[in-house]
């Protein structure tokens, strides 16, 4: 008998299940990452981080925020952030998963309801556990569900605050929510709507503002942006009213007891919103580029295509011929997307052209009906 064994066994029944994870180098056309605008290798980028070591800007923090690790770029991120996206305050994390894990761990009170899509990030959920409120799911996209859910709560005698979580763009299925009627919904039962706005940060919206660009600003309104995905860097910004952003400085575990940021890092996504201004010709060239994609793969909407096959095996198996081909798709299994959804998740970036979409769905014609 090891001490390892009953690790092995996991293992064994991960890969029986056609579910074993691993890490694989980057290789071919690129249809899997999230650098949606191309910025991850612009110049105008790699110009900004030399300009600020040439100011002296650190590397590392060197501790906490509320320690020695708060930085002036940490700060003219905040000020810009929330200027550019029209929140009274906004807090620099070094991730979207610890932003997402500090808000619903930290932010609804033990009475509280959070009411949240069944297709919700995993970062969520990781708050969810993490915090002391109900939580709930709500069918996807269905704002009847979430309201029906409230009542329920109400209707048993309940009379905390409820959050209602949703994204604006979601990452496996690349559909849009219905802000509009979730706001609704949040203002007639003065609640709070948290938007994660991962993927639709710097692709919608005026300047690249996001799918929840109308919304910021409002009292009852958080909007999470991440930084790695469309801006080309890394962290995430929680842009909220005043109050709420001091409370998790106070109170978030997440953000108390981490090491802050990269300095380097927040001057990187300073440069990024100011590209997503002076250059609304990557957002143009994108949408092309989706609007082209719809002619030969399944439309989604956005940026993020969705080919549902089903069967985790299968996936996995198209997926690797599709990558001996020059095509970096990877497939995606449960527990990330619902049982029997196994799916390739093709993502269109600037660092691809019309030319390759045509190629890749030529290529996935050979493998599907």
């Amino acid at each position: 008998m090891s001490i390892l064994d009953a690790h092995r066994e996991a293992l064994d029944l991960i890969a029986r299940r056609s579910r074993t994870r691993r890490l694989i180098p980057r290789a071919g056309a690129d249809f899997a990452s999230n650098d949606y605008l191309g910025l991850a290798q612009a110049p105008e980028l790699r110009a900004a981080i030399a300009a600020a070591l040439d100011r002296g800007v650190a590397i590392g923090a060197g501790g906490s925020r509320l320690l020695r690790g708060n930085d002036p770029e940490h700060e003219a991120l905040e000020i810009e952030a929330a200027a550019f996206f029209g929140s009274e305050a906004a807090l620099y994390f070094s991730t979207g998963f610890a932003a997402n894990s500090a808000i619903f761990s930290t932010l609804p009170a033990g009475r509280d309801l959070i009411v949240h899509d069944e297709l919700i990030h995993a970062s969520v959920h990781e708050g969810l556990k993490l915090g002391r409120a109900t939580a709930v799911a709500a069918r996807h996209n269905d704002p009847q569900a979430f309201a029906d859910a409230i009542r329920r709560w109400r209707d048993a005698g309940h009379r905390g605050r409820v959050w209602i979580a949703v994204e604006s763009l979601y990452s496996m299925d690349g559909d849009i929510a219905p802000l509009d009627d979730l706001a609704a919904l949040a203002d007639r039962e003065q609640a709070f709507l948290v938007i994660d706005e991962a993927h639709a940060t710097g692709v919608f919206g005026p300047d690249g503002r996001g799918l929840a660009h109308a919304l910021d600003g409002r009292e009852n309104v958080v909007t999470l942006r991440t930084c790695g995905k469309a801006l080309g860097g890394e962290g995430a910004l929680v842009c909220a009213p005043r109050p709420l952003i001091d409370f998790l400085v106070n109170k978030a575990r997440g953000f108390i007891f981490s090491t802050a940021p990269s300095p380097l890092a927040a001057a990187a996504v300073r440069a990024s919103l100011g590209l997503l201004r002076t250059q609304p010709e990557r957002r143009e060239k994108l949408a092309r580029l989706i609007a082209h994609a719809g002619h030969s793969l399944p439309a989604s909407g956005s940026q993020i295509l969705p080919v549902i096959i089903g069967e985790d095996a299968r996936t996995m198996d198209i997926a690797g011929r599709l990558q001996a081909r020059g095509f970096d798709v990877r497939g995606i299994r449960p527990p990330t997307v619902p049982a029997g959804t196994a799916r390739l998740r093709i993502s269109l970036t600037l660092n691809i052209d019309a030319a390759a979409v045509d190629a890749l769905a030529a290529a996935i014609r050979d493998y599907l009906p």
